[in-house]
């Protein structure tokens, strides 16, 4: 049995920070789906607080936090801060702390067109995943502040669930959104 934090049932939000909440709300909640379910004012502190807990300079401060459900997946905690020492640009893949959010849809070619309509920047085509993957199709497309986001779909499973040569010791499969039961 594989050593676990204890009492760990899996991940109950993911958190980011946008430049603008307003624009962020309006792509989420507009573009998504997602439901705003609530929001956090303002938080700073004049001690190291903010060092000690977040990992910020002790200045910065948290404009707000708004928290969002997005269909059956997790959910979203988006940040705005005002920081004391600059920010960043979005970080690539490639970069050392890139990231993606992936987002499970049944259609992909509906999803496709739909962000298309709405103009969101989709990152060329669906890609006919290989290997253990095969059944599955993704694509990238990006939020209005740059963060990466990706559609992925393999409504009739992966290979590696039933091809014996893909299976490691555990037996075990990935969670799947449309099953989350299984």
């Amino acid at each position: 049995m594989p050593v676990a934090i204890p009492g760990i049932r899996g991940t109950d939000h993911i958190g980011f920070t946008v430049p603008d909440l307003d624009e962020a709300e309006d792509f989420l909640v507009g573009v998504l789906g997602a439901i705003r379910v609530y929001t956090l004012g303002s938080k700073q502190a004049d001690d190291e607080w903010m060092t000690r807990q977040l990992g910020v300079h002790p200045r910065t401060a948290i404009r707000e936090i708004r928290f969002y459900r997005l269909a059956h997946g997790s959910n979203l905690e988006v940040f705005q801060y005002d920081s004391a020492d600059g920010q960043s640009a979005q970080p690539r893949n490639s970069d050392i702390g890139g990231h993606h959010l992936a987002l499970y849809v049944d259609d992909m070619n509906g999803a496709v067109a739909y962000l298309r309509e709405q103009g969101v920047e989709v990152m060329g085509d669906p890609v006919v995943s290989g290997g253990a993957s095969t059944g599955q199709r993704w694509i990238y497309f990006r939020a209005p502040w740059g963060m990466q986001f990706e559609l992925v779909s393999y409504p009739d499973g992966k290979i590696y669930e039933t091809a014996v040569e893909y299976q490691d010791s555990a037996g075990s499969v990935l969670w799947h959104p449309a099953r989350p039961a299984e």
